[in-house]
């Protein structure tokens, strides 16, 4: 018998409260528990235990051993959970959560590839603009725009967003391409809300360094991006816009860049959150997917849009 093997029977002996409760527990003399632990002491070079003829207490050094035993024990079971995933096929009901663009345009083409690769596994897409709570409705992942903030949850940064500023050249045709913030301020802007969020400024960083807000004019709201797309298209508005909204290239979309010199922070990441970090093999390797898809430098909404890295940043 090893030393770690050693350190988790002590756990095991402190767990169940006595010698003979432990062999029971293992179906062993309770004199090999003894021995064992006696053995363990002698490895260590420390007393573990104050032992009398009918009960024992723990050292000082004794208790510090239990608890790094405890941990031991979790990173082995931890290590077995992960080894037998990986020999597993994917099976079974995977429930995800995901606002409509997201499970739309970046969703769908993962979990149709998924399925082909692994067909023991049923799927079921919730799309919902609103905060599910996941636990209580019981879906195995969410992927959001935004760090969620409930803490009991695990959260995976996934990719970032960038903003834009775009129109169509004949949006600028006829309203005249704006020079400074203040000329943007004039222009009809179509913006995304819902319950949560209003648009009514843009937010950006002047050359000083310091965060800005410049109030525009919106003509037209919209909770969803593809309406904001279509009114974008009628040359009637310009939008700013979370980077994730172009899923396929944007020069299929005719729309320019506008003000690329002025520098705007990020929207915010996309996030994937689920309520353990211990994920089922068929969660675990659906992220790993989606992950994949996304990119891991360069997310896939950035590649479709040429020379953004040199866009909306600090000169």
């Amino acid at each position: 018998m090893d030393t770690t093997s050693r350190l988790i029977m002590l756990l095991e002996v402190v767990e169940q409260g006595s010698f003979s409760k432990a062999a029971e527990l293992r179906n062993i003399d309770r004199s090999v528990i003894s021995k064992q632990i006696s053995k363990l002491e002698e490895d260590l070079g420390v007393r573990l235990l104050n032992r009398t003829t009918r009960s024992f207490s723990l050292t000082v050094a004794g208790a510090e051993m239990v608890k790094k035993a405890a941990e031991l024990r979790m990173l082995l079971q931890d290590t077995v959970q992960m080894a037998e995933n990986y020999h597993q096929e994917p099976r079974g009901l995977l429930r995800i959560t995901a606002a409509n663009y997201i499970g739309k345009h970046y969703l769908m083409p993962v979990i149709n590839d998924f399925q082909k690769r692994f067909p023991q596994v049923n799927v079921e897409l919730r799309l919902d603009d609103r905060v599910v709570d996941i636990i209580s409705e019981g879906f195995d992942i969410a992927f959001r725009i935004g760090e969620p903030r409930d803490s009991s949850l695990v959260a995976r940064k996934l990719a970032r967003i960038r903003m834009l500023i775009l129109a169509t050249p004949k949006f600028i045709d006829i309203y005249g391409e704006p020079k400074t913030m203040d000329d943007l301020a004039e222009l009809p802007a179509a913006v995304y809300t819902n319950s949560h969020i209003r648009f009514e400024s843009i937010s950006y960083i002047d050359s000083n360094g310091e965060p800005k807000e410049q109030v525009i004019n919106p003509v037209f709201r919209s909770n969803d991006g593809e309406t904001l797309l279509a009114k974008v298209l009628s040359h009637t508005a310009y939008f700013t816009t979370p980077a994730f909204f172009f899923s396929k290239h944007i020069d299929a979309n005719n729309l320019v860049p506008m003000l690329t010199d002025v520098h705007l922070p990020d929207f915010s990441a996309m996030y994937a959150v689920y309520p353990h970090r211990d994920l089922p093999v068929r969660t675990r390797l659906f992220l790993d997917a989606v992950r994949h898809y996304l990119g891991d430098d360069i997310p896939i909404w950035e590649q479709n849009i040429p020379g953004l890295d040199t866009m909306y940043r600090p000169k």
